[in-house]
């Protein structure tokens, strides 16, 4: 196993112990678990498009493990300060996306990320960080920013669901 996949797989290993030390009241060591994790999605990507080290294994578990990383933060978050329905939206665009690139592939079309889900996705890490720190840092004007980052990686998980089924519907017409 190369050094992008094992990145991946470790990033995966982590979530367990991001729930326990969020589950314990440890939102700190929660934090810096999240942060650690995600900073290896930027790396094992960087390093396997550097080195040719892309594999079908990478293709199918880096998108899988960011996924399995960001909702487990959110859930975990569910009622407050992440409302059950945003959850709820924010599932919906990844299975409506997965659904779509299901029939892609069974017709042998590849969908490659566009830039409004790579957006989504960087607020999306950048929201449940701040989100982690809230009980850490109690200021006000940190909740707000963090609520509001929230709210953006919202807006733009429905703007980039919007436009991946707009672009592709192609892959619906038989």
């Amino acid at each position: 196993m190369n050094l992008p996949n094992k990145l991946t797989v470790a990033r995966v290993v982590a979530v367990p112990f991001f729930i326990i030390s969020y589950y314990t009241g440890h939102y700190l060591i929660a934090f810096v678990i999240f942060v650690l994790a995600s900073l290896t999605d930027m790396l094992d990507g960087k390093i396997a498009r550097k080195y040719d080290l892309v594999t079908n294994f990478g293709k199918i578990m880096d998108p899988l493990a960011d996924k399995v990383l960001v909702y487990s933060a959110f859930l975990l978050m569910v009622p407050d300060p992440v409302p059950a329905w945003m959850l709820v939206i924010i599932l919906a665009r990844e299975f409506l996306v997965a659904g779509v690139r299901t029939v892609a592939a069974s017709k042998g079309i590849v969908i490659a990320a566009a830039m409004s889900g790579k957006i989504k996705t960087v607020l999306q890490m950048f929201a449940v960080p701040m989100l982690l720190l809230c009980p850490v840092i109690d200021m006000n004007w940190f909740t707000v920013l963090s609520k509001v980052m929230l709210w953006a990686s919202l807006v733009m998980t429905v703007v980039s669901g919007v436009q991946y089924v707009l672009d592709n519907k192609q892959v619906f017409k038989d």
